[in-house]
């Protein structure tokens, strides 16, 4: 560590795939706090693998103390922005030398990490104990769930709803075929360019009427969609000006927010035109942690590392279907079945995940 630089401090407003990369890649370069509405990481992959089977999520559930070990970390939202501090919802204030904002999509997920894990078998409650199941939204997680379900417990009724022309749209229509082939296959029902009102839905629900006029009947039902991004916070801050109308953080090719010297911003929260998935959230920490560290040692900012976004077709992409099969968009090809489970499929990227924030793949 250069002398002096230690002494610098960095806040990390976010612990998503990309906030928690930046505050590893940084925490012994600077003074790093990492703040984030709850107490642990979660790889987001394996959400659907958790609802069906609860122990897994033991592994893809992790403390951020557990890999921040010259870090500090506070659970609590971030609600402002100021020149020289953030100030969290408990009334703390977090002075900071340089700012990273990381916070990725709004969910509705509890503080701690004990109550996650039963959040995750409560959902198994209710899907073991329904014969018919309402998934809403037809994406990237819609999709994996609804998979996910029917792979393991074929003998209950699953309904797929999707407002869109076409399942996973930010994948290309091969793609998305072969994801509607798949589900069709396990008895499935999708309705496409259905759309199920939100703010309608009453807990403990069981019919619903689409948008088309369908009628549905289902004993429970997940939303998997309508995540808005989680940047309404900066709406009455010093960043407001700094937002495009979808919400999303401008920044330039160094991932700073245009304008700010000292500001970055990675993640789904930025406006870079690119899908936005895990390995673009990594790659966005690794050229920022790389720029604040050039910086932090004094370097010129002409040698900052620059971020050149993947264009859709040349970002692969790779959609479990249960635990053995997968579709996976590569720039010249799709393809479907056992080849790119093997991929994703088994582990959802969980052990990887773990490797990558320097802990062991299994909890011994």
């Amino acid at each position: 560590m250069e002398a002096g630089a230690g002494d610098r401090k960095v806040v990390v407003v976010g612990g998503g795939v990309a906030g928690a990369m930046l505050a590893k890649h940084m925490q012994f370069d600077a003074d790093v706090v990492l703040i984030d509405s709850k107490e642990y990481y979660e790889v987001p992959w394996a959400r659907s693998r958790s609802m069906v089977e609860p122990p897994f999520a033991e592994r893809s559930l992790i403390q951020h103390t557990d890999y921040l070990s010259n870090a500090r970390v506070t659970a609590s939202p971030a609600i402002d922005v100021t020149e020289s501090e953030v100030l969290t919802a408990e009334g703390r204030a977090f002075a900071y030398d340089y700012l990273v904002i990381a916070t990725g999509h709004v969910d509705s997920t509890p503080r701690s990490r004990k109550d996650r894990l039963e959040q995750f078998k409560q959902d198994n409650k209710r899907i073991r104990s329904s014969s018919s199941v309402l998934v809403i939204g037809g994406g990237r997680t819609g999709v994996e769930l609804s998979a996910e379900i029917a792979a393991d417990y074929p003998e209950k009724k699953v309904t797929l709803v999707h407002e869109g022309p076409r399942l996973v749209q930010i994948l290309g229509p091969k793609a998305s075929e072969k994801a509607l082939r798949w589900l069709k296959s396990k008895g499935v029902d999708v309705l496409l360019g259905h759309s199920i009102d939100l703010d309608a839905i009453s807990e403990g629900q069981r019919s619903f009427t689409t948008s088309a006029g369908a009628t549905i009947t289902a004993d429970c039902h997940f939303v998997c969609a309508g995540r808005p991004l989680g940047s309404s916070w900066l709406q009455h801050t010093l960043l407001k000006d700094n937002l495009d109308r979808f919400g999303r953080l401008k920044v330039d090719e160094n991932l700073r927010v245009r304008g700010r010297k000292n500001v970055f911003a990675i993640g789904d929260v930025v406006d870079l035109p690119e899908i936005k998935q895990g390995f673009s959230a990594r790659k966005h920490a690794a050229v920022a942690a790389k720029n604040m560290k050039l910086l932090l040692r004094g370097g010129k900012e002409e040698k900052m590392a620059v971020y050149k976004p993947r264009s859709a077709a040349a970002a692969p992409a790779v959609v479990s279907l249960g635990r053995r099969q997968a579709v996976a968009q590569f720039p010249f090809t799709t393809v479907s079945g056992y080849i790119p489970g093997l991929f994703k499929s088994k582990d959802l990227y969980v052990g990887w995940n773990r490797r990558k924030l320097g802990l062991e793949t299994d909890i011994i």
